[in-house]
């Protein structure tokens, strides 16, 4: 018992301080610094959540801007189950699959004769990729101003618009949220 009881008193005690004290107080810090981020980057249209600046969705209409694919399961873009597929780039369902989306994107694009930008026919690590290149994003522009029957030129000027620059001006690359600019392509619609 002279053992027993202290260790008990240790048990309790941290589990106090590291299973109830710690998070109150990040949870209470993050909420109090960085609000929005804390509760999940959460974007809101007519004041109903239609989505996460951190979290890709699955635009697939002719009228939207495509992100990158998912390798997310039982559905793209699946928050529960993030991870990429693992396979390398020789593998050969790795292959197959890629050369699937190149043929799909070239389909759903014929205007465009240049290569087809990587991160439309590859699925990030994470699987929730909510950015895409801007190369991706101008690969689509004639399909998108075609389908909402707006001059392309203001929809390239859109995605100019909606540039995300490199993270602290040095990390990454510039790019562009799907989501964010998809949204904005919606309001443009209803003023065309």
């Amino acid at each position: 018992m002279k053992v027993i009881r202290p260790l008990l008193v240790i048990f309790g005690g941290l589990s106090l301080i590291t299973g109830l004290a710690y998070p109150l107080a990040t949870t209470g810090i993050a909420q109090a610094a960085f609000p929005a981020q804390a509760n999940g980057s959460l974007i809101e249209k007519d004041g109903k959540v239609v989505g996460s600046r951190l979290i890709g969705q699955n635009f697939t209409g002719e009228q939207y801007f495509w992100g990158r694919p998912s390798a997310t399961s039982p559905m793209p873009y699946n928050a529960g189950s993030s991870g990429g597929s693992n396979l390398g780039p020789t593998n050969p369902a790795q292959l197959a699959a890629v050369k699937g989306n190149v043929e799909a994107i070239r389909k759903a694009h014929p205007t465009q004769t240049g290569p087809v930008p990587v991160d439309l026919v590859t699925a990030s690590a994470s699987g929730l990729d909510p950015e895409i290149s801007l190369a991706s994003a101008y690969y689509q522009v004639d399909r998108v101003a075609a389908a909402r029957k707006l001059p392309a030129d203001a929809v390239r000027k859109l995605v100019d618009g909606r540039v995300v620059g490199e993270t602290f001006g040095l990390l990454g690359e510039p790019r562009v949220n799907v989501l964010e600019l998809n949204l904005a392509l919606d309001e443009l619609s209803k003023k065309a």
